[in-house]
């Protein structure tokens, strides 16, 4: 935020976890907003994740590169339009290497051949439970960009969705990088802060870019 008391700084959450306030200006903000805006829309569009047990998930999703549905990869929107999904831009996967060289240095960044984006969108009352990115055949790190309402990013450990976690507040324009020893961490965003967006950005809502290696 503009003019705060205590500007943000960068800091490491966990080893290998990277939290970076504002690494994405105001421009920056708009134009992915409008790309995830025209990336929203049918065919391969904005869907409602179903979960296997019968359930659904409340953030909704789109996928660019490959298609994530629980807990694999396809090339089609197999559990919705079937329509082929979107392709990854390259302009995204020159922003995630950007993202890894900042915040895990450049030796990092040269293998993050970033080609899946998952885009979420929250509304107020959305939330994600605890969970692992962990259906990509990669390790390399995963980049995380927010746009619109701020979020409490609940960022745990490697072996349990439980306690030690560290709550992070996640504000529009914020990267967050996880790699190394933290590449498999439990994460997720138990609350969603309406009405927190910047007013000049027009969205209502959270989206949530996160790039990948799929590995595939």
């Amino acid at each position: 935020m503009d003019g705060e008391l205590f500007p943000r700084a960068p800091a490491e959450v966990a080893p290998g976890a990277v939290h970076v306030p504002g690494w994405l200006d105001a421009r920056a903000q708009r134009e992915l907003l409008q790309a995830c805006r025209e990336w929203a829309r049918p065919p391969a569009g904005l869907r409602t994740v179903r979960t296997p047990g019968g359930g659904t998930m409340s953030a909704r999703q789109v996928c660019l590169g490959r298609h994530w549905y629980p807990y694999g990869y396809a090339r089609t929107v197999v559990d919705g339009d079937g329509a082929p999904v979107k392709p990854f831009p390259g302009r995204l996967g020159e922003l995630g290497r950007r993202a890894v060289a900042d915040t895990l240095g450049e030796q990092a960044a040269k293998t993050a051949a970033y080609d899946i984006a998952l885009i979420n969108f929250y509304d107020g009352d959305a939330r994600m439970g605890m969970h692992r990115d962990s259906d990509e055949k990669a390790d390399a790190p995963v980049v995380s960009l927010s746009l619109g309402d701020s979020c409490v990013f609940r960022f745990g450990n490697t072996e349990t969705r439980t306690r030690p976690y560290t709550d992070v507040e996640l504000r529009s324009g914020d990267l967050f990088v996880f790699g190394g020893p933290s590449r498999f961490a439990y994460h997720g965003v138990p609350k969603v802060l309406p009405g927190t967006a910047p007013p000049e950005l027009g969205l209502a809502g959270r989206l949530n870019i996160t790039l990948r290696v799929s590995g595939l």
